[in-house]
């Protein structure tokens, strides 16, 4: 199982903060076109918003990262300080 995080405005837009998923997926890229694939608000988040970051058990990650079973992948929108 790949346990899949959600943060910030992201966790409030899907209404939930993470769920556990199957690990038949390769890698990031794979994983975001199949939550994409749900359609509404997912699609919207997942296939429509090129900003959003990701990240593999708490290392940034890029489309092409591996996802494998027993991994973290968290999911979030740019972030600013100030």
């Amino acid at each position: 199982m790949i346990r899949v995080l959600y943060f910030a405005r992201l966790r409030e837009a899907l209404g939930a903060d993470g769920e556990q998923l199957a690990a038949d997926i390769g890698n990031v890229g794979e994983l975001k076109a199949a939550l994409a694939a749900r359609g509404g608000v997912w699609r919207s988040e997942f296939a429509e918003n090129p900003r959003l970051l990701a990240s593999v058990n708490q290392d940034m990650a890029d489309d092409a990262t591996p996802v494998a079973d027993g991994d973290e992948v968290g999911f979030f929108p740019p972030v600013t300080g100030g």
